[in-house]
């Protein structure tokens, strides 16, 4: 077991030293690089779900995580860079499952890129790994994975989705309508061919064409998730989906007069409303999903945005984002805040129930934050806000913080270099003030946030976006 994790440790020491130098976008954020680092009198909250533990040490040695322990048992070696972080916890990278590199514009049929604002923003707000679920751009979100890669442009190490997969009836210019399900297995090998390495079924999509995506991609041994509601969970976990993206509230197995193929009405959100989370035909479709190990992703943050009488988006968010957009959310917001009988209220908590069952279940739960709806999610800012979420919804702050990093990178396949703080582990670490353990909220205090072992200063991360989301 020790060979197999030295291997592993010097194979990710190896990769971190071949890295090409940062170009200087990234170099004005840098506050740590050195070879060898050690940060003490931290409180570590390793992302497993056990209890943090307070007088910690960890050395990071050429982006590798090589020592974890009490202060004063672990040996710092000589010339390492110490800080003392007294006061700070220590948490794994996030491991965001279901983030965008858009946002929305143009009444809703157009989505604007921002491959400049939201890769600083996800880093910021401590994201280390992301996984783009669905791009409205084809190449954008992979050429802009090269460049991170390369040093040239800063933000997390991103798994790309490809362009989504759906049928006709979509009123927006930028998804490609499937013809057929030869089309859908077309389109998977073609992205898959360019280095996509996952997959989004979108909701106008037939069985048989999700049938056949599904094929292709695990042909490839890459996975595929899903935002249905033509296609029902039960059908979808059939077929053999793996991930189903928001939960309950777009699930059409309850809604009345459901056809085969086909969306329901606009009476599927009222059905839903009226649902009984705790009845035997909800359980059932939980133990369902369970059974057959399809993976559910928490999206409450961006279903906040829809419920009247909810917190309004940071400041911070609010000064991110272009004025025109910032009007634009704060409009729809007032709008919102006047419908005392909206569905969203019962929604938004039947989804927080389904979420907390489908976790105590055994499921595995994933954690995004959807930067659509009208604008109130912002990279970063909402990636805190969906932690905080799992915790209203039922989970510890310990189990939220599980969610959000190792689970994520257990669906990935890369729980062997990233997702907890562990000796061989790859460092992505955020530093917090405060203790997240027992106040979730504390999740906002990032001050450093260490990718590969290089420290990124999260304010100034943060301050080099402002007035730009929705602009690009």
């Amino acid at each position: 077991m020790r060979l197999r994790a030295l291997g592993a440790g010097l194979a990710l020491a190896a990769a971190v030293a071949a890295a090409p130098a940062r170009a200087q976008e990234a170099r004005q954020f840098v506050t740590v690089d050195t070879p060898v680092v050690a940060l003490t009198r931290v409180r570590v909250i390793d992302g497993t779900g056990a209890p943090a533990r307070d007088g910690q040490t960890i050395v990071v040695e050429r982006g590798v995580i090589r020592a974890v322990g009490a202060d004063g048992s672990v040996a710092i070696p000589p010339g390492a860079r110490v800080l003392d972080l007294a006061g700070r916890s220590v948490l794994p990278g996030l491991v965001m499952m279901h983030e965008h590199m858009f946002y929305p514009s143009g009444g809703g049929s157009v989505y604007n890129e921002q491959a400049f604002s939201f890769p600083r923003l996800y880093l910021a707000g401590g994201v280390t790994t992301a996984r783009t679920a669905g791009n409205m751009a084809g190449y954008a979100d992979l050429e802009l994975k090269k460049a991170i890669d390369a040093g040239r442009a800063v933000g997390p190490s991103l798994d790309v989705t490809a362009p989504y997969l759906n049928g006709p009836g979509l009123p927006i210019y930028q998804v490609h309508a499937l013809s057929g399900p030869d089309d859908a297995r077309q389109m998977v090998a073609h992205w898959a061919d360019r280095g996509a390495t996952s997959f989004k079924a979108y909701m106008q999509i037939t069985r048989e064409q999700l049938g056949a995506a599904i094929a292709e991609a695990h042909r490839r041994r890459l996975k595929v998730t899903g935002h249905l509601c033509s296609v029902t969970f039960r059908e979808a976990a059939a077929l053999g989906i793996d991930n189903l993206e928001h939960g309950l509230v777009v699930a059409s197995d309850f809604a009345p007069e459901k056809r085969p193929d086909e969306c329901p009405s606009a009476a599927q959100q009222a059905s839903i409303a009226a649902l009984d989370v705790a009845s035997e035909p909800v359980q059932a479709l939980i133990r369902e999903l369970v059974q057959r190990n399809v993976a559910v992703t928490s999206t409450l943050t961006v279903f906040e945005t829809f419920a009247p009488g909810r917190p309004p988006a940071p400041p911070g968010a609010l000064d991110a984002m272009l004025p025109e957009a910032r009007d634009q959310y704060l409009r729809r917001r007032v709008q919102i805040a006047s419908q005392a009988s909206s569905p969203w209220t019962r929604l938004l908590a039947n989804e927080m129930r389904f979420e907390r069952d489908f976790f105590r279940a055994g499921g595995r739960l994933l954690v995004g934050t959807d930067p659509t709806g009208y604008g109130g999610v912002v990279a970063g800012y909402s990636n805190h806000r969906a932690l905080e979420l799992l915790v209203e919804a039922g989970l510890t702050p310990l189990e939220a913080i599980r969610v959000g990093t190792l689970n994520g990178a257990q669906y990935l396949g890369r729980a062997d270099s990233i997702g907890t703080v562990a000796v061989g582990k790859r460092a992505d670490l955020v530093v917090v003030r405060g203790d997240p353990s027992a106040r979730i909220a504390d999740v906002q205090q990032v001050e450093t946030v260490f990718k590969g072992g290089v420290g990124y200063d999260a304010a100034r991360l943060f301050a080099s976006v402002r007035g730009r989301v929705g602009l690009h």
